[in-house]
C-alpha cells in the first residue's frame, strides 16, 4: 500500500492501484486503519526493578530447579510474596527463560527403503518369527531368508531362542552357497535386536553385501517376510504347537520343500519360486503358451476377447515403490501413477540366471542354542 500511496502522488490514485492491480476500495480502507496506540503501564504493575528482583529470586541457586509454584509457596511460608505465580511464568516468557528444562528427545527422520530387484540374488529379505512351544509361554525361533524377486528361500532356521551369532551364520551360509560377490546384493529386515546387532552388521560389511531397515514402527516395509509367514502359518498341516525343536524342524522341512518347488505363487504369475530362481521360468512360460494355443485352436469360441496366453513373471520385484528417477536407472518403464507398477506390464520381460552349479535347495542349519 506504500508503493501505491507514493505512484498516486504523481499519477493519480486510480492510475497507481490499476497499476499494481490493486482495488481502490481496499487501498482507502487500509488508509482509515490506524495502529493501535501504545498501551500505557498500568499502575498495579512491577516496576523495573520488582521484575530484576523476582528474576533474580526465580534464577538463584536455591530455587533455580523449581517451578514458579514451588517457588511461591516456599517465599509465602517464609512470610514473602514477590508477585502472583501467573506473573512468574510472564516474566520469565519475557526473558527467554520459559522452556522445557529438560533435554527433550528428538526422533531422526528415518528414510523410506526403496530397493528394486530385476533378477534372482540381488535383493533378499530376513525375518524372524515365533513358534508356538508344547506348553503357554515356550517358543521357537524360526529365521527365514527369502529372494524378493523369485520369493526362494534360500536359508531357514529354528532355534530355540534369537541369537544375533545364529543370524549371523545363516547369512554367511547363504552367501555361500549362493555364490554371492562383493557389491551384488542388499538384505532388507526390520529393526530388531538380531538385525541390528553389531556381528551382522560386521559380517555384511566384510562380504560387501548392502544392508537396508525399515523403518520403524512400518511393518509395510518389509511385505515379502511377513507375507511368506502367513503363507506357511495357513496351511492345513500346520501345528498350533510343536512338540519340540526337533518337531519343528521337521515341520518346516516339508513346509519349505513345497513352498519352494510345489507352491504355484500367484506374485510370479502361478510359477514356483524355485523355477524363478533356477532360470527356468521363460522355458516354463513358453510350454504353457503351445498349451493354451492348442485349446484355443480346438474351441476358439470359447475364448471371447482374445487368445489366452500364460502369465509372465514380472520384470522387477521392489519394496516400496521407487521413484521414476531409480526406474529410469534400473531400465524399466515408469508410470506416473504410484498406485501401478511396472508389474502390469506383460510386455516386459526378464528374468536373470543362475549358474549350474548353485543349490536349489535351502540350507536348514541344525543349530540348537546354547
Amino acid at each position: 500500500m506504500q508503493v501505491v500511496r507514493e505512484l498516486g502522488r504523481t499519477v493519480g490514485v486510480a492510475s497507481a492501484c490499476g497499476a499494481l492491480n490493486v482495488p481502490r476500495s481496499s487501498f482507502y480502507r487500509f488508509g482509515r486503519i490506524q495502529p493501535p496506540p501504545a498501551r500505557s503501564t498500568p499502575p498495579r504493575a512491577l516496576t523495573a526493578h520488582e521484575r530484576a528482583d523476582v528474576v533474580g529470586v526465580l534464577n538463584s541457586e536455591r530455587f533455580m530447579d523449581q517451578p514458579p509454584r514451588q517457588v511461591f509457596a516456599s517465599l509465602l511460608d517464609e512470610g514473602k510474596y514477590l508477585c502472583s505465580v501467573r506473573t512468574m511464568y510472564r516474566i520469565l516468557a519475557a526473558n527467554g527463560q520459559l522452556r522445557e528444562r529438560r533435554d527433550q528427545l528428538c526422533h531422526p527422520t528415518y528414510r523410506r527403503p526403496e530397493l528394486v530387484a530385476t533378477a534372482p540374488n540381488q535383493v533378499w529379505s530376513w525375518d524372524i518369527t515365533k513358534l508356538l512351544g508344547p506348553v503357554k509361554w515356550t517358543y521357537f525361533y524360526l529365521y527365514v531368508i527369502l529372494d524378493i524377486f523369485s520369493r526362494y528361500v534360500v536359508a531357514w532356521l529354528v532355534a530355540n531362542r534369537e541369537s544375533n551369532e545364529l543370524a549371523k551364520r545363516l547369512i554367511e551360509e547363504a552367501c555361500g552357497s549362493q555364490g554371492i560377490q562383493p557389491g551384488q546384493l542388499t538384505i532388507h529386515a526390520d529393526r530388531g535386536a538380531s538385525m541390528m546387532s553389531k556381528n551382522v552388521a560386521l559380517l555384511l560389511a566384510d562380504l560387501g553385501v548392502a544392508k537396508s531397515h525399515s523403518r520403524p514402527h512400518v511393518s509395510n516395509d518389509n511385505p515379502y517376510s511377513e507375507a511368506n509367514f502367513k503363507t506357511l502359518k495357513y496351511r492345513p498341516d500346520f501345528p498350533e504347537r510343536f512338540g519340540s525343536i526337533q518337531h519343528a524342524r521337521s515341520v518346516c522341512q516339508v513346509l519349505f520343500t513345497w513352498y519352494n518347488h510345489h507352491h504355484h505363487h500367484t506374485g510370479l504369475g502361478l510359477l514356483t519360486p524355485a523355477a524363478v530362481h533356477s532360470g527356468q521360468a521363460t522355458a516354463i512360460v513358453e510350454r504353457r503358451n503351445q498349451v493354451l494355443t492348442s485349446a484355443y485352436a480346438a474351441h476358439p469360441e470359447r475364448f471371447v476377447q482374445r487368445p489366452p496366453r500364460a502369465a509372465e513373471v514380472p520384470p522387477a520385484a521392489w519394496i516400496n515403490p521407487p521413484r521414476p528417477i531409480v526406474l529410469v536407472q534400473q531400465g524399466l518403464p515408469g508410470r506416473s501413477d504410484s498406485r501401478s507398477s511396472i508389474l502390469d506390464d506383460p510386455g516386459a520381460s526378464t528374468l536373470g540366471h543362475l549358474s549350474s552349479n548353485q543349490p536349489l535347495e535351502p540350507i536348514p542349519l541344525e543349530l540348537v542354542a546354547q
